[in-house]
């Protein structure tokens, strides 16, 4: 197996359809996916698995790699044979159309833009809220909190923070491009680190104990709560946020190559059953389905969300204006 920088997790080499005396035996896939995506797949691979046994009597196994969600996608087009991908953006999958590793339409080849599930970016801070943190603007005084996040340049998490942060300051009154840009600069500038990915900033900010404020995912506060405890650290919602979505598609070149369309396409149709819809409510990833998500209403606050289309354009042009050498946030780091 060609060894490939960036990734976090080290997968074995996904190899196909094996034939055991004549007989269709099993399938393998790999599925490569954005950093704190680990458990939401650890716990939903076995569902399909079952599913997928006992429509078909065929076996299937699924491997995992995961990483920082753009880190992850240079890995697929470097040559990391994924069957799907699993991103929490679009220009990730994006990325994969232009190299023609992915359908160009893939958003359409899937219910809800491809994204299964949604989420938001909130604050974890620690117990007590010493630093009395409710909203963005708490968090945007320099030398007031420090604040943890990943790299808005190269990870999803990190671009998810950055663009919450400028839409929120767009949103207060005479809120123009201009204002955001000094907000989020002022914000940036009480980060004393970026994390490489969303579980390295939780890491940072949990085990090694540094920063007053966690920016991420809602769904992390589950991952944090199961892995340090629920004692040591409280969530708040701010006034708004911005909705995250998760785009997933097939790497049709890999898939054809290997015969695995049918099974890859399976597996992420089964992403919107109620199994697959109940595992991610119960990795606090709001379901799309209206009963699910009402079944779990307790767990998911009502907040005021925006999207990335209505504030900024769209992930293309965000993505060339803020993240893009020599766009926004390249100018707000020099300054940092």
């Amino acid at each position: 197996m060609k060894r490939l920088p960036g990734l976090l997790l080290a997968v074995g080499v996904s190899v196909g359809v094996f034939f055991v005396g004549g007989a269709h035996a099993q399938q393998n896939l790999l599925n490569v996916s954005y950093d704190v995506a680990r458990d939401v797949y650890k716990d939903y691979n076995p569902l399909f698995q079952k599913y997928w046994q006992e429509k078909t009597g065929e076996k299937v196994e699924v491997r995992q790699s995961h990483g920082g969600s753009s880190k992850q996608a240079r890995a697929v087009a470097d040559g990391l044979e994924a069957d799907v991908v699993t991103m929490n953006q679009a220009t990730d999958v994006d990325f994969l159309a232009e190299k023609g590793l992915v359908a160009t339409d893939y958003a359409k080849r899937f219910p809800d833009n491809a994204s299964p599930y949604t989420s938001t970016m909130v604050f974890i801070v620690r117990k007590g809220n010493p630093k009395g943190i409710k909203d963005w603007n708490d968090i945007a005084k320099p030398g007031a909190v420090q604040v943890i996040i990943p790299h808005p340049k190269n990870t999803g998490n990190g671009r998810y923070s950055y663009l919450a942060a400028w839409g929120y300051a767009l949103k207060q009154p005479g809120g123009n491009d201009k204002t955001a840009q000094e907000f989020v600069s002022n914000w940036l500038k009480s980060a004393p680190l970026f994390g490489s990915g969303g579980r390295d900033a939780t890491t940072t900010f949990m085990q090694r104990r540094i920063g007053d404020v966690l920016v991420t995912f809602e769904s992390e506060a589950e991952l944090i709560a199961r892995e340090f405890g629920r004692g040591d650290f409280e969530v708040v919602y701010p006034s708004q946020s911005i909705l995250a979505e998760f785009p997933v598609a097939i790497v049709e070149k890999v898939v054809d190559k290997k015969g695995t369309r049918k099974v890859a396409q399976a597996y992420l149709e089964y992403l919107w059953s109620k199994e697959g819809q109940e595992n991610a409510a119960n990795n606090y990833l709001r379901p799309r389905d209206p009963e699910v998500l009402k079944k779990h209403a307790a767990q998911f606050p009502p907040i005021k969300t925006f999207t990335v289309d209505e504030v900024f354009g769209g992930w293309s042009k965000a993505a060339a204006t803020h993240f893009k050498d020599g766009g926004t946030f390249d100018q707000i780091y020099v300054q940092k």
